[in-house]
């Protein structure tokens, strides 16, 4: 009874007495939904009862809703259609449900209505918003973003332009109307001020649609009315010209197109901007006949676009078009008419390399060879040529124009790789041409390739031609060896051309050489397959490669490699030597690699029969270097081990030979003596006393300077003793 008095009252304009009896009824039906529920959920009876109540209340906080609206208390109606909501999402989903959430929806719409009538932008897009969401989308719904679309246009375009745009493209997706493509345009041109490119892809996804194509063309009309004293009628009927050609409305379109050329020249002249437009879907309307071989077709495209250009106007694209035109007239074996348009693309744009390659075609086909190779240069054949790959469609021709130009050495980079694109891309030649063409290109690439070893960019991008040349040819045994050195030599170029510092960015560099040395262990893999190859050094050579390149670009995997390495079977140990200088070759620092190599390498040279001791010594040389560099300040005890270790291997070699080198024996005995004396100043006395001692036991080894260093050495050696006792006293006394 309450909640039916405090509807009266709010139907009578009085929400004030009406709040005071829905507050009633509200507090009522929560009592009574106490009551249920302290009964239990079990009985289908108190369930049904419960809903009831659920369904009252909802109600009741929609009427709360409605007249704290009509109070102008934004806040409390939300609140209140929010506990509606949520209520929603509770409920069971049955036909009375969806009663009342239709209800809830209509009302959010009124009042979204309501405050849009007294210019309360801000809240009548938020009731909008709310009825659209609970109501979601169908055809009554659209109406709702439509005129969310319309609040935010009127509240402030700019600011809303992508929610006003948001909420009627919603819109027309589900349900289109002319009232929402009016909108749409409207938004966009209020904003843009202009018939823009959204409008016209507008237009165009509408048109694309079969069931869409009335409502499209019809707009159309009514937008060229909207904008018939407006400089922007030139692109609403280019847009109209479009549309027809992209449903194959060829003869409506070109009645459009003639009406706009009668048009520009009486007084409803295309904006710059239109025109430009136009002119490209003249060319290439024109350019889809050209390659149909429907010459005449193309010609009129091309006489439609021509109809916009002044007599002796000079334009670049005014030449180009005579050059279109010349090229449709020669195919149409009109040569006067061909000649006369390539006459006025020299009066235009002489200098172009193409307008003189147009002249060319005419006089070969006059047979005037002298008119022909007039100012014949280099520059302008390569241009020529250029042009020819690109529009030529006689595959044949082209391969021996690139043929031709190779032999002159004209440009060979570009011959080739024209060459490449050509036969790789094209299927009119045999497989027999294609094997052939190929074939004269790659070795071609190759014999370049081995000129150019001062310079190994140039280098590696003829090897990598050269393969892949080779691609486009049936494998075989030689050709996949072929493939092999190309990808092995352009991975050598690679790192050479890092070597040589010519770049500061070696990252990309490297990476391309692990491409090539990952592709090359695959051709590797294929060959290895169909028979053996004992003496064939690819799988050391791709392993140092691989290895310069992931050291250079700190690649952790560098270990992996060296692990591939040490499982070669009959490693040489120059291969090991060259792994440990290359883990320490800037940028790359890897010592614990480089040690683990030379201590191989070490051990490789022991077990020969007749071991190379000048190499041993180098390798001893090399780990005492790395193990115990110049300038430290400090040592660890476990490297003073590993390194006394290396000392004693280099005292059994030096014992061996009579003429092992005196300056080595001479670096050894001076590193082993500063190593005595840093831990001498460290205070560690009992090493500094053994490092020394060994620094004195290399004395007897050497071979001119023994006699004048034993002399120097001994009194040092004595004093160093005598305060080595000293220390160690006091030492003791502190003690």
């Amino acid at each position: 009874m309450a909640s039916k008095t405090g509807r009266t009252w709010l139907d009578c304009k009085n929400p004030q007495m009406a709040d005071y009896f829905l507050r009633l009824a509200v507090k009522s039906l929560e009592t009574l939904y106490s009551q249920l529920t302290s009964r239990g959920d079990g009985a289908a009876d108190i369930t049904s009862s419960k809903g009831d109540v659920e369904k009252d209340l909802l109600r009741i906080l929609s009427c709360q809703a409605e007249s704290a609206i009509s109070q102008g208390n934004h806040r409390e109606a939300v609140a209140y259609v929010q506990r509606c909501r949520d209520m929603l999402l509770r409920l069971p989903k049955d036909h009375i449900l969806l009663l009342e959430t239709a209800y809830l929806s209509l009302m959010c719409y009124n009042f979204g209505v309501d405050t849009y009538n007294v210019k309360k932008f801000e809240d009548s897009a938020f009731w909008l918003s709310q009825s659209y969401d609970i109501g979601k989308m169908n055809e009554r719904y659209a109406k709702v973003l439509r005129l969310l679309a319309t609040v935010y246009l009127e509240w402030d375009c700019e600011r809303f332009q992508e929610k006003a745009l948001n909420a009627v493209s919603l819109a027309n997706k589900e349900y289109v109307s002319a009232s929402g493509l009016y909108l749409k345009i409207r938004i966009l041109l209020r904003c843009g001020g202009a018939l823009t490119g959204t409008c016209c892809s507008t237009l165009n996804a509408l048109c694309s649609d079969f069931s869409r194509e009335v409502l499209a063309f019809e707009y159309l009309k009514r937008v060229c009315q909207h904008f018939e004293s407006s400089p922007d009628l030139g692109t609403a009927l280019v847009l109209h010209v479009e549309l027809l050609l992209q449903k194959g409305k060829e003869l409506l379109g070109k009645q459009k197109i003639e009406d706009i050329i009668t048009g520009h020249y009486t007084g409803k002249q295309l904006t710059p901007q239109a025109l430009t437009c136009l002119h490209v879907m003249l060319w290439d309307k024109a350019s889809k006949h050209f390659e149909a071989r429907d010459y005449s077709e193309a010609l009129q495209w091309y006489n439609y676009s021509l109809s916009f250009f002044k007599a002796g106007q000079m334009d670049p694209n005014y030449a180009k078009l005579q050059r279109n035109r010349a090229s449709c007239f020669l195919q149409l074996k009109q040569l006067e008419k061909a000649k006369e348009a390539i006459k006025e693309a020299e009066r235009c744009d002489p200098e172009s390399i193409f307008t003189q390659f147009s002249v060319y075609k005419i006089a070969v086909q006059e047979n005037n060879v002298e008119k022909g190779t007039l100012n014949e240069q280099q520059e302008t054949a390569m241009k020529a040529l250029e042009s020819l790959c690109e529009n030529s469609k006689d595959e044949a021709e082209v391969l021996t124009a690139l043929r031709s130009v190779t032999v002159q050495y004209l440009n060979v980079v570009f011959a080739s790789t024209a060459a490449q694109q050509k036969v790789s891309h094209q299927t009119r030649l045999t497989a027999e041409q294609r094997t052939e063409e190929a074939n004269w290109f790659r070795k071609i690439a190759w014999n370049l390739a081995l000129q150019c070893e001062s310079c190994p960019d140039r280098m590696r991008d003829f090897f990598v031609l050269s393969y892949q040349l080779s691609q486009l040819c049936p494998p075989d045994r030689t050709l996949l060896m072929g493939q092999k050195t190309c990808l092995l030599m352009a991975a050598a170029a690679s790192l050479e051309l890092c070597r040589k510092s010519l770049l500061t960015d070696q990252t990309e560099v490297l990476t391309q050489a692990l491409e090539h040395i990952q592709t090359c262990w695959e051709v590797w893999k294929t060959l290895k397959a169909s028979g053996n190859f004992p003496t064939d050094p690819t799988d050391t050579l791709l392993l140092l490669y691989e290895f310069e390149a992931r050291a250079k670009l700190n690649d952790p995997k560098v270990e992996t490699v060296l692990e591939s390495v040490l499982d070669l079977e009959n490693v040489e140990t120059k291969v090991l030597e060259t792994i440990a200088a290359l883990a320490m070759e800037p940028p790359a620092h890897f010592p614990l690699l480089s040690k683990k190599a030379l201590r191989v390498a070490l051990s490789l040279h022991k077990k020969q029969p007749q071991a190379d001791l000048d190499r041993c010594s180098m390798c001893v040389h090399s780990l005492i270097k790395l193990s115990l560099p110049s300038g430290v300040s400090e040592v660890e005890a476990h490297v003073l081990e590993e390194v006394w270790d290396y000392y004693e291997e280099a005292l059994s070699i030096i014992a061996a030979p009579d003429d092992f080198p005196e300056m080595e024996t001479l670096w050894l005995l001076t590193r082993a003596w500063n190593t005595g004396i840093l831990l001498y100043s460290l205070a560690q006395y009992p090493e500094a006393e053994k490092w020394c001692g060994l620094a004195m036991s290399f004395i007897r080894h050497l071979g001119s300077l023994q006699e004048s260093y034993e002399t120097q050495m001994s009194g040092l050696y004595s004093e160093i003793l005598d305060r080595l006792d000293k220390a160690k006293k006091n030492i003791i006394m502190e003690e």
